[in-house]
């Protein structure tokens, strides 16, 4: 086990591609936590977030053999527990849907639920918006807002300095926010939200 702590997510991503269960057990020791907290933060529930890790788990070792990682694997997990995330939202919608409930029960939840679709569509635009940025920008934005890494640490990762690192962010923000339809007051709230979470 050791020897697989010494490697790099890159070399991980390559022995898991070979079917070595012993690379799966790292990625998940060394990205457990930060996908628990992401999931968290949407659902506030211990039990739920923990089935949507397990899930982007197991669909990471399902795919192993085709998996193609265009970005860094902490932006390749970030992404597809936001993903698992909300397609447990739309599950539970469904399910207080066909459920015989009370009337005060139904229009909680439609609120909820209406907050949440709200936020699906911001992310579904805000993922659409990304991936229209120069790809050296969008990689830093990814690395940044997805990654959860420092200015510092992506110029070290990159090759690049900090202030190219600094001048890419600020084109994607300023390029996100011009480019995106904002239909109403909340959707602008969970867009600034979002792209100032880290500034």
């Amino acid at each position: 086990m050791l020897l697989y702590q010494k490697l790099s997510d890159k070399e991980l991503i390559t022995a898991l591609k070979n079917g070595e269960q012993m690379a799966l057990k790292q990625i998940i020791e060394r990205y457990w936590q930060r996908l628990i907290a992401v999931a968290m933060n949407r659902l506030n529930v211990l039990e739920e977030a923990e089935e949507c890790v397990q899930d982007v788990f197991y669909n990471l070792w399902k795919k192993r053999e085709t998996i193609e990682l265009k970005y860094t694997l902490g932006t390749y997990l970030s992404v597809a527990i936001k993903y698992q995330v909300l397609n447990l939202l739309d599950k539970k919608y469904r399910r207080i849907k066909t459920t015989d409930v009370s009337e005060d029960t139904i229009e909680n939840a439609v609120g909820y639920m209406d907050d949440h679709l709200l936020e699906k569509e911001l992310f579904r635009q805000l993922e659409s918006t990304i991936k229209q940025l120069p790809e050296k920008c969008q990689i830093v934005y990814r690395l940044s807002r997805e990654g959860g890494k420092t200015n510092k640490q992506i110029a070290t990762e990159l090759h690049i300095s900090e202030k190219t690192v600094e001048a890419h962010l600020t084109k994607a923000l300023k390029d996100i926010r011009g480019q995106l339809t904002l239909n109403n007051l909340l959707f602008l709230i969970l867009l600034l939200n979002h792209l100032q979470r880290k500034l």
